[in-house]
């Protein structure tokens, strides 16, 4: 406890009023009044409907972000971490000059990513810092690209750490030049979706404001986060028509990258530093001509994944992220039973996958197939595995180190020995087998793995078995 009881300031979260608790309040401040005549427009449903157990979860705070006592809260600065904005002035002040040193260690941070810290003298364990992209006008499609993986990068760490409470800031400083309102739509869907696909172990999202940005939130949060059905029917038409993707991400019929016919160059000479090279995450020119073939024919599907409808797939629950191994690395569950080969679109399936795994792949991650209690209707068929190895970017292979085949048969050993032997390189090795849940434990805690309740009851069921001598 400091002495002078600077502690004091510190905010718990669990006393701040939810979004849906506020529901009363903000009765006035709302949109239904602008929108009326409107009521009546019920031929479409919400993109975002009524969901109270995620707005449960939401906190609208006005104050500063440093005083939150949650699990982690979030820092808005520059690509060397050392940008000037209040934001960052008053968590430093408050963390102390420890934070400034674990800064220097991190070497930076790229426009879109996202890096962690501990929280040192903060109220918050931890610190989430990103850097927001430079707005122009021109490169518009870019700077959303780049905001929205802001989001949900930060949302994606919170969730791989198990954190339970995570304190926004509004992230992209004013001198970065976005547009506040466009920023928001971007923030509050982006959070929306991936509390609606991957949240169930985030307990609280506080989007902390300003006294100039609070009537933006204000304005704009019962839009994808409505609170009654006459709130949600009343907020219908005012949803923009670009609400992104099942993720929340723009989309983009096209990439809109442009390699230059010198390597190394823009097609543009303008002196856009640093978005530049936001869309600079495919890589440099020279290696991008390179490699062109193959990775154009990946960005041709990645584009159709980010473009379609694919919540039939995502319904299935076949494809999914949980936690981390051992080692810190991402953990994606495939479970065999969900994929109903013969009676789904196969292409969509294929879409989905892309879809998914695009951001995963970046770094380092392990797969956990569940072949438990799996059926010939619900096994892929080998071509279309090949097919599938040939598609993916270089990253799906180069960073999955691991493949665990959970309740393998004695079939499916041979079908994959031989796929992996003759169809596809560098497979082989990465495919452990594993009898029972025990030995998968010993690679991923419990704790960090989600596992459909059939698997575990047959797991139990068998361990039983085996036990017993029967």
């Amino acid at each position: 406890m400091d002495p002078l009881g600077a502690r004091s300031q510190f905010i718990d979260v669990q006393t701040l009023p939810t979004w849906q608790q506020q529901l009363g309040e903000d009765v006035k401040e709302t949109p239904l009044n602008q929108s009326e005549s409107l009521l009546g427009q019920e031929a479409f449903p919400s993109p975002f409907p009524i969901r109270p157990d995620i707005n449960r979860k939401i906190i609208l705070f006005t104050g500063d972000v440093a005083l939150l006592n949650c699990t982690s809260i979030v820092n808005t600065s520059n690509e060397s971490l050392n940008d000037k904005n209040p934001v960052s002035d008053s968590i430093h002040q408050l963390a102390g000059p420890e934070l400034r040193d674990e800064l220097l260690k991190l070497k930076g941070c790229r426009t879109g990513e996202a890096k962690l810290t501990k929280g040192f003298n903060l109220a918050a364990r931890f610190i989430i810092h990103t850097v927001g992209p430079k707005y122009k006008a021109k490169y518009r499609t870019a700077a959303e690209s780049s905001l929205y993986s802001c989001y949900r990068n930060i949302m994606q760490l919170a969730a791989e750490q198990s954190m339970a409470s995570v304190g926004f800031c509004v992230v992209s400083t004013t001198k970065r030049g976005y547009p506040l309102e466009d920023a928001t739509h971007i923030a509050l869907r982006t959070v929306r979706r991936f509390l609606e696909n991957h949240g169930n172990s985030l307990e609280a999202v506080v989007f902390t404001v300003s006294d100039t940005e609070e009537s933006v939130y204000k304005k704009l949060l019962p839009l994808y986060y409505p609170r009654s059905e006459e709130e949600e029917k009343a907020c219908l038409p005012l949803i923009p028509a670009d609400i992104g993707n099942s993720e929340g991400e723009p989309v983009v019929p096209e990439r809109q990258i442009r390699i230059a016919e010198k390597p190394g160059t823009l097609e543009d000479d303008s002196e856009e530093e640093s978005l530049e090279l936001d869309l600079g995450q495919v890589g440099n020119h020279a290696f991008a001509r390179m490699e062109g073939f193959n990775w154009n024919i990946y960005n041709r599907w990645l584009c159709r994944a980010r473009a379609e409808d694919l919540s039939d797939i995502a319904a299935l629950k076949a494809l999914y992220q949980t936690g981390v191994d051992m080692c810190g690395r991402t953990v994606m569950i495939l479970v065999g039973r969900n994929i109903p080969v013969t009676l789904i679109d196969i292409e969509k399936a294929l879409l989905y996958f892309i879809h998914v795994m695009d951001h995963i792949t970046v770094k380092e991650y392990v797969m956990v197939y569940f072949h438990t209690l799996t059926g010939e209707h619900n096994h892929l068929d080998s071509d279309f595995l090949k097919n599938l190895y040939d598609i993916v970017d270089a990253k799906f292979k180069k960073n999955l180190k691991a493949f665990y085949f959970v309740h393998p048969t004695f079939r499916s050993k041979v079908s994959t020995w031989f796929f992996t032997t003759f169809s596809v390189s560098g497979m082989k090795d990465k495919v452990r087998y594993l009898d029972n849940l025990q030995q998968l434990f010993t690679c991923i805690k419990p704790e960090q793995i989600d596992i459909p309740p059939f698997v575990l009851e047959y797991d139990a069921r068998v361990g039983n078995k085996m036990n017993t001598g029967l």
